[in-house]
C-alpha cells in the first residue's frame, strides 16, 4: 500500500505548463498573461498550489526559452494584446492583427514569425499614440525607466542596434564602429546628432515594451497571490552569446568557451551528441571576476526574478560546480563531426572539449568543485531572500551535489523511474527526502503516458521483427514499465501475458503515487493530466516542433467538456486524498 506522509503545510501539488502552450479566446496565436490568468484561477479551483513555467525572458532568433538575449528583459510575445491591457492600443488594430493571423490562431503549433510580426505591429500602434494618453500613465512609464535604468538603458541601446543592423545578425557581425559597447555608445551618439527624434523614439519604444511586460507580469503575480497560487519561474544556466549582457559586460564572460554537456555514447541518436556532447553555445562565466563584487550580476538577476516568482528553478545546477565546455560555437559543430581528437585540435589551436574548471576525477577536484559551487550558490540563496529554489540536478550527478543542496535548503529533483537502488527497484515515494521536487517528466522528456506507450511500441516492434538491436531496446522498455509499475503499485503482468495498455486506471495510480510521495513538491506536466503524448522539446535539435506546442483547448472549453473537466476534478480529489491541499 502507498503510505501517506504526515500532514504538512509545505507539501504542494503543481502543474508544469509553458506560457506559449496556453489558449484563451482572443489570443493571437500564442499563450499570454491573460491565458495564464485563467490557469491561475483553474489551479486555485483544483487545489493546485504551483504553476511551473519555462523562462519568460526575451528569446533570441532560435526561439528557445533558454537562449535569452537579456537576463532581465521579458519577452513581449507573451503580452496580452487587449485595449484594457495595453494603453494606446485600438480595437481596429487588434481586428486587423487577428485577420492577418487567421490561419495561425487555431493551429496546434506556435508560428513565431507571424505572431511576433503581428504583436510588434500592435505595440508600434500603441507607442505612436502613447503621448496622447493620460499624464498618470506617462508618469508611471517615466518612473519605471528611472527605477530600472541600471539594466534598461543598456537593453534599449542593444535592441536599437539589433533593429538598426538587422535582427538576424549577432553583435559580432555588426560594423566595426559598433563592435564594442564603448564604440556602440559613440555610434549612437553620432546618430542622435543627425536625428535626435528618431533615435529617442526607438529607444523609448523598447523601454515602453518592457514597461508593458513588467506591468502585466507584476499584475499577474498579484492575482496569483490573491488566489493562493505560486508562479514558479526558471533561470537558465546561461545567456545567449548574442545578448546585451555579454555585449555590455564582456568582462563577466569567457567569449571563447561555450557551455554544454558531455557525450553520452550510443544512447543518443544524434551523431554529434554521441561523439562530442551537446554544445549549447552559452559563453562560460568568468566566476573569478564575478566573485570580486560578490556575484553582483547574479544577485541582481535573481532579485528581479523574484518580483514575479515566489519559486524558481535553477537550470543545470551542476554548472555551478563545473560545466562541460566547447572551444567552438555551435555553428561550427558539423566541422568536427567524425574528426579524431587530433584532427579537431588542429582546428582549435590545440583546445578540445573539457570540464571547466576541472573534472570530478579525484577527491581533490571534487572538493574544489564543491567549494566553488558552495560560494556561488550561497550568493543565489542570499539574493532569493526567502523565495523557494528548485535545482535541476538531472544527468550524471556527482555524489557531493545532493547532500550539498540539502545543506543549502535547495530542493533537488526526484524522477521515480530514474531513482532506483542497486537491484533496479525504485525508491518508494515515502522515502523521498522532504525538500525535493518529484515529477515524472520535464519539458525535455516525454510525458509519462507517452513513456508508457513508447515502451509498449518498442516491445511490439520487437515481437513483429526481432533482432539483436530491438532485443536490447526491449530490455530497457520492460525495465521502465516494471519500475513505474512498482513505484505506483500497478500489478505486474502474469507470466505469458503482455503489459497492459495505458488506461485511466494506470494514469490514476501513477498520479496518486507521485502526489503521495514525501517530496515537498509534486508536479505533473499538463500533458500528463490530460493524457496528451506531445513533447515540448527534443534536446540536441533546433527548429521543428520544439517550444511550439499549444494545448487544444481554452480553460472555458475544458470546463464545458465533461471528460476534460473530470481530469481536473480527479486531480483535486487525489490532492485532497494525499493531503497536498
Amino acid at each position: 500500500m502507498i503510505t501517506h506522509v504526515e500532514d504538512s503545510e509545505k507539501r504542494v501539488a503543481g502543474i508544469m505548463i509553458p506560457v506559449f502552450s496556453t489558449r484563451r479566446e482572443g489570443d493571437l496565436g500564442i499563450g499570454d498573461t491573460l491565458g495564464l490568468r485563467d490557469w491561475i484561477d483553474w489551479a486555485a479551483q483544483h487545489q493546485v498550489g504551483i504553476l511551473q513555467l519555462l523562462p519568460i525572458h526575451e528569446n533570441g532568433p532560435e526561439e528557445s526559452p533558454y537562449s535569452g538575449i537579456s537576463a532581465t528583459a521579458l519577452d513581449p510575445i507573451y503580452l496580452a494584446c487587449e485595449v484594457a491591457e495595453i494603453p494606446g492600443l485600438t480595437e481596429e488594430a487588434i481586428s486587423e492583427a487577428r485577420e492577418s493571423l487567421k490561419s495561425v490562431l487555431a493551429a496546434p503549433l506556435v508560428d513565431y514569425p507571424a505572431v511576433r510580426a503581428a504583436k510588434r505591429g500592435l505595440l508600434e500602434v500603441a507607442w505612436a499614440r502613447f503621448e496622447t494618453l493620460s499624464v498618470e500613465l506617462r508618469v508611471e512609464f517615466e518612473e519605471f525607466q528611472q527605477a530600472e535604468a541600471d539594466w534598461l538603458e543598456d537593453y534599449t541601446l542593444f535592441r536599437f542596434l539589433m533593429e538598426h543592423h538587422g535582427e538576424e545578425k549577432t553583435w559580432d557581425q555588426w560594423p566595426r564602429s559598433c563592435m564594442t559597447h564603448s564604440l556602440a555608445r559613440d555610434y549612437v551618439t553620432e546618430l542622435r546628432a543627425q536625428d535626435e527624434a528618431w533615435v529617442q523614439g526607438r529607444l523609448g519604444y523598447f523601454a515602453f515594451v518592457q514597461w508593458l511586460c513588467f506591468r502585466q507580469w507584476l499584475a499577474l503575480r498579484t492575482h496569483a497571490n490573491e488566489r493562493g497560487v505560486k508562479l514558479m519561474g526558471d533561470v537558465p544556466i546561461g545567456v545567449s552569446f548574442h545578448s546585451c549582457d555579454v555585449f555590455f559586460a564582456p568582462e563577466e564572460f569567457h567569449l571563447d568557451w561555450y557551455g554544454g554537456s558531455p557525450p553520452e555514447g550510443m544512447g543518443q541518436s544524434d551523431p554529434f551528441f554521441q561523439q562530442w556532447g551537446q554544445n549549447w553555445g552559452i559563453p562560460l562565466y568568468r566566476w573569478d571576476h564575478m566573485e570580486t563584487d560578490g556575484f553582483g550580476w547574479w544577485q541582481r538577476r535573481i532579485e528581479r526574478l523574484t518580483r514575479i516568482f515566489q519559486v524558481f528553478r535553477l537550470d543545470h545546477i551542476l554548472g555551478f560546480y563545473r560545466i562541460y565546455a566547447f572551444p567552438w560555437r555551435p555553428e561550427r559543430n558539423q566541422e568536427f563531426l567524425g574528426l579524431s581528437h587530433e584532427q579537431a585540435a588542429s582546428l582549435t589551436g590545440g583546445r578540445l572539449p573539457r570540464w571547466d574548471a576541472r573534472p570530478d576525477d579525484y577527491a581533490e577536484n571534487k572538493a574544489a568543485n564543491r567549494a566553488d559551487g558552495d560560494l556561488r550558490l550561497r550568493a543565489i540563496v542570499k539574493a532569493a531572500a526567502g523565495a523557494e529554489i528548485i535545482a535541476e540536478d538531472l544527468g550524471w550527478v556527482p555524489e557531493y551535489v545532493r547532500p550539498h543542496l540539502a545543506e543549502l535548503g535547495i530542493a533537488g529533483f526526484r524522477i521515480p523511474h530514474w531513482d532506483c537502488n542497486e537491484q533496479g527497484h525504485p525508491t518508494p515515494g515515502s522515502a523521498f527526502p522532504d525538500n525535493t521536487f518529484a515529477t515524472y517528466s520535464t519539458h525535455d522528456h516525454d510525458p509519462v503516458n507517452a513513456i508508457w506507450r513508447g515502451c509498449l511500441g518498442v516491445i511490439d516492434r520487437h515481437l513483429k521483427n526481432p533482432d539483436e538491436q530491438t532485443n536490447w531496446s526491449v530490455k530497457g522498455a520492460e525495465s521502465t514499465l516494471r519500475i513505474l509499475s512498482e513505484f505506483a503499485e500497478i500489478p505486474l503482468p502474469e507470466e505469458g501475458r503482455g503489459w497492459p495498455d495505458y488506461s485511466e486506471g494506470i494514469q490514476l495510480r501513477l498520479l496518486k503515487a507521485l502526489l503521495a510521495s514525501n517530496s515537498r513538491y509534486a508536479v505533473l506536466m499538463v500533458t500528463e493530466l490530460f493524457d496528451l503524448n506531445e513533447r515540448i522539446n527534443h534536446p540536441g535539435t533546433t527548429g521543428g516542433i520544439n517550444w511550439r506546442y499549444r494545448l487544444p483547448w481554452t480553460i472555458r472549453q475544458i470546463q464545458e467538456d465533461s471528460r476534460l473537466r473530470g481530469c481536473g476534478e480527479k486531480l483535486a480529489a487525489l490532492i485532497s486524498i494525499t493531503r497536498r491541499s
